[in-house]
């Protein structure tokens, strides 16, 4: 009997607990509400943990919970972001023959172009004045998604939240199943998975607040299999795509040097076909948008994260105090040149210090590389913490999951219907995945630590 309440009752009853909490996230929250965002995002994070460990063996029913999920989102507009209205926006210019690139949206509102297309007061007013002021920095695989939400639905924003949702729902499911492959692979359970697929960050950010960092993962996990199944036409191919939904995987690419050297020292000529084919697939995508307009309006918009941009940092506020203390100012525009270049010194260490010759230490790389730009950004939204999160299902470190809880707290910086940061709670979030760090990368001190706690506390 104890079994089956295990196995079938309590499962069933989480499930329903948990429809019944995304579906209070879908429709019965305002982002300024944190302490309602905290209270439904920590039992979301708990149920989902006891759901997988009750169910880790039945991989149909956790499939099916994941996608009935999802589609709790489904007729809902997103409410902790108002990214989607830019994707909006430049996928209705795509359908109308407009490169999206070479223009911003209020640029149009001064315009007689305003009433190109319908609802765009009603976009740029959604998207605020900072994403209507600056050009998109989407890249174009992405972009594609927009405009096929702006042909099926020209003339509803709902409609064309719908149609990227089902794509990304799609794309989640895709995800799912080649994670479990390479996990298979690796000969490790294929449960985990499901830390991907059932973690509530996952759910939020990509189904919930339509960020494309879910699609990427999908280009990502398929090409991963492929290179580890020795096809790295196909491999190269579909890693040249998930940089052309978001640019991140660029970061990893100096990673692959030993891989790829790993049987033959001196055979470089697969390693420069796929870097050669991965850039060959970016240039491509791009190539229907290429103008003289497009590289200055690119770059400009792509460098405002590194120069102007800042949001829930770590190192880089640290860097910004001192800042502050000697030169009496924000150094963000020299930290923002500084710190991208510690960024790329620490994944070349990883790259050829650290020989990535099997693929288990290839994805641990990957995790480290991704956790080295993310500690030195000047801007860390909780979605960008989405494929940090797919590497880690295949490594032994769990800080990524625990900082998939903790970033939770940077939504408290729109408490009070405004925007505000406290850097106490900024300092909070980072302290208790750090200290979870270090007791994973040093279990030898950590040990010495309790053993110490306990003689100190027990003498």
């Amino acid at each position: 009997m104890k079994e089956f309440y295990l196995k079938y009752k309590i499962p069933s009853f989480f499930s329903v607990i948990l429809v019944a909490l995304y579906a209070a996230f879908a429709y019965d929250l305002e982002r300024y509400d944190f302490v309602k965002l905290l209270s439904l995002y920590a039992a979301l994070f708990f149920l989902s943990y006891k759901l997988i460990q009750f169910q880790q063996g039945n991989f149909k029913f956790l499939l099916f919970v994941g996608i009935l999920f999802r589609l709790v989102f489904l007729f809902a507009l997103p409410n902790l972001s108002q990214d989607f209205y830019r994707f909006i926006w430049d996928g209705r210019l795509l359908a109308e023959g407009i490169n999206p690139y070479l223009s911003f949206p209020q640029q149009y509102i001064s315009s007689e172009n305003f009433n190109l297309f319908p609802q765009v007061g009603s976009l740029v007013e959604g998207m605020g004045s900072l994403s209507a002021s600056n050009y998109t920095n989407y890249p174009p695989v992405s972009q594609l998604v927009y405009a096929l939400a702006g042909i099926i639905a020209p003339k509803s924003i709902w409609g064309g939240v719908v149609v990227m949702r089902l794509v990304l729902i799609l794309a989640d499911v895709i995800s799912l199943f080649f994670i479990q492959k390479i996990l298979r692979y690796l000969k490790l359970p294929a449960h985990r998975a499901f830390w991907y697929f059932l973690n509530p960050l996952v759910i939020l950010e990509l189904t919930g607040n339509l960020h494309f960092e879910g699609l990427m993962v999908a280009f990502l996990a398929a090409s991963f299999w492929l290179l580890f199944q020795k096809k790295y036409v196909w491999a190269a191919l579909l890693f040249g795509l998930s940089v052309s939904v978001k640019l991140l995987p660029l970061v990893l690419l100096p990673l692959f040097f030993y891989y790829f050297r790993k049987n033959n020292p001196l055979n470089l000529p697969k390693l420069i076909l796929f870097y050669g084919i991965v850039g060959l697939t970016v240039l491509l995508s791009f190539v229907p948008f290429l103008s003289a307009e497009f590289f200055n309006h690119y770059a400009s918009s792509v460098g405002l994260w590194f120069s102007k941009f800042e949001f829930n940092a770590s190192v880089y506020y640290i860097v910004r105090w001192l800042g502050f203390q000697t030169m009496g100012y924000n150094i963000i525009g020299i930290a923002g040149k500084i710190l991208p270049l510690l960024v790329l010194v620490g994944v070349l260490l990883l790259s050829f210090l650290k020989r990535n010759t099997s693929e288990e230490n290839l994805l641990t790389s990957m995790l480290f590389a991704l956790s080295i730009y993310l500690l030195f950004a000047t801007t860390i939204h909780p979605w960008y913490l989405i494929t940090p999160i797919f590497l880690g299902v295949f490594t032994k470190f769990k800080y990524i999951f625990i900082w998939s809880f903790t970033v939770i707290l940077s939504y408290f910086a729109y408490s009070n219907q405004g925007f505000e940061e406290h850097l106490w709670i900024v300092t909070l979030e980072y302290l208790i995945v750090f200290l979870f760090a270090f007791a994973e990368f040093f279990p030898t001190m950590k040990q010495r630590i309790v053993t110490q706690y306990k003689h100190y506390v027990y003498k």
